[in-house]
């Protein structure tokens, strides 16, 4: 055998074994799973990012024995409400449970569950409807509340008095085509931290005809007995 037909031989036998060993280096024997060297994972893998998820969409997560909440007010008379509690849509234009006035969910204060939803309206429907709801929210209860196109108008003294006691401080000056959100409880001594209002002011609204959509979150503290 010439020379030269020894040192393709011996080529091709020195090609098959290094492949032989590569192949067993980073393949194992049953196929089911490939190793890649330490240089080429880098590139073959993004970074990870990690995505904290919060309930309702919260800015950050709550704090132990604490309820998540996020209340939007309605936009104008076109786009409704929106009350979340815990990461559960409880009123929503989706859902189709919402209307114009006052859109307010019941929620048992100690153990997170929905009591009840209903709204109101506050233009043309019947006061005495909003006023016997209101004296009947059960004790320990949380009170969403959320308005639409016109939560004022039907509004009397009576009703005023109600969501005062519920923490409301701007209840008593709430108006035709008001924006207003709020958190409050049934017989709250001190007035809720969770409150935001915007009066309808021909020169200062977003809308025309309306203030623009308000929107409140944070944490509630769980009420234990």
């Amino acid at each position: 055998m010439r020379v030269s037909g020894v040192l393709r031989l011996l080529a091709l036998i020195f090609a098959l074994v290094t492949t032989w060993i590569f192949i067993r280096s980073y393949v194992s024997l049953d196929m089911k799973t490939i190793r890649l060297p330490r240089w080429l994972a880098g590139f073959s893998s993004a970074k990870k990012i990690r995505v904290v998820k919060t309930k309702c969409g919260l800015s950050k997560p709550c704090p132990k024995d604490f309820f998540a909440f996020k209340i939007s007010s309605g936009a104008a008379n076109v786009v409704g409400p929106t009350v979340c509690f815990e990461n559960l849509v409880i009123m929503s234009p989706v859902k189709n449970n919402v209307g114009r006035g006052l859109n307010i969910a019941l929620v048992n204060g100690t153990t997170g569950m929905v009591l009840t939803q209903k709204y109101f309206d506050m233009y043309s429907g019947d006061i005495k409807l909003l006023v016997k709801f209101l004296q009947e929210i059960p004790e320990g209860a949380l009170v969403l509340v959320a308005s639409y196109d016109d939560p004022g108008t039907k509004m009397n003294d009576e009703t005023r008095k109600l969501l005062s006691s519920l923490g409301s401080s701007y209840a008593k000056q709430l108006g035709f085509r008001d924006s207003w959100v709020f958190l409050g409880a049934k017989n709250l001594k001190d007035k809720s931290p969770f409150e935001q209002f915007l009066k309808n002011n021909p020169g200062t609204n977003k809308y025309d005809g309306w203030p623009e959509l308000l929107e409140l979150e944070g944490c509630v503290p769980r009420k234990v007995f």
